[in-house]
């Protein structure tokens, strides 16, 4: 049996997210001509956030059907596009056969450290020769910061160190086998190296954190996370932060598949 996996925190916050952190899914939106989005096409968008990007693949004229784990987010979903489907749902259970011509994932896939569930949801969900098209965290994604994030943890709180692992990072060998072991045919897959600004100049890398970064900082009372946040920012300060601004060493790995 697998061990529970910590996906990423069911409840989001969503002002943050959209005030702060837009670039995740603005640069998701160079994505959606890989997907290629088709009028009448049922599209399924697996972690789709606060909707934009489901509502960007609905301009093509797709029915399209946004399904997140956090009920925060899919509530701000619904609020920005009441037109639109969102659905509460985990990408580890998908409840759909058969129903999808296309499922698409943008900066989701890396939180969930159950992947081989998450292939075989797909497959389920997908109507044959439909495609899935995605992009997530791959190998070497930011390096420097969990490198700086672990050895902070570690000079805080030595007991936890070796308990966090928040994130699944894949190579193209990995998840491309992954894929094909599980039906599906590779037909583009790349990893590529993406830095990326994060907004708010010196509060850039704490409101990361913040953001995304609660299993380091869950738990910490308020002189601890202080604490944290100083010392990951003296850590990566000589190589992320320049001209005023805080920079993520991100790396992605997109792909299309066809069952």
């Amino acid at each position: 049996m697998s061990e529970p996996q910590p996906k990423r925190p069911a409840d989001w916050n969503a002002n943050l997210y959209d005030a702060k952190h837009g670039f995740v899914w603005q640069f998701g939106a160079d994505l959606l001509p890989l997907l290629a989005p088709q009028h009448g096409e049922r599209i399924l968008d697996i972690g789709c956030g606060t909707g934009h990007l489901t509502a960007q693949i609905a301009e093509s004229g797709a029915q399209v059907l946004g399904v997140d784990r956090s009920p925060e987010m899919t509530g701000a979903a619904r609020k920005a596009y009441p037109h639109l489907r969102f659905e509460v749902a985990d990408a580890r259970s998908l409840p759909y056969r058969a129903e999808f011509d296309a499922v698409f994932s943008n900066a989701t896939l890396h939180w969930i450290l159950e992947p081989d569930l998450v292939v075989r949801n797909v497959w389920n969900a997908l109507r044959p020769g439909g495609r899935f098209v995605g992009e997530f965290g791959g190998t070497g994604n930011i390096a420097k910061m969990m490198s700086a994030f672990d050895q902070a943890i570690a000079e805080i709180q030595p007991d936890r160190q070796n308990e966090i692992k928040p994130w699944y990072y894949a190579s193209v060998s990995e998840y491309s086998t992954l894929l094909e072991n599980n039906g599906f045919e590779v037909r583009f897959m790349t990893l590529f190296d993406r830095p990326t600004p994060l907004a708010d100049g010196q509060a850039g890398m704490r409101n990361w954190i913040t953001m995304f970064g609660s299993h380091y900082i869950g738990g910490l009372d308020s002189a601890a996370l202080q604490a944290f946040f100083a010392r990951v920012e003296d850590l990566l300060r000589p190589e992320l932060f320049r001209e005023g601004q805080w920079w993520a060493d991100y790396r992605r790995l997109r792909f299309a598949a066809w069952k």
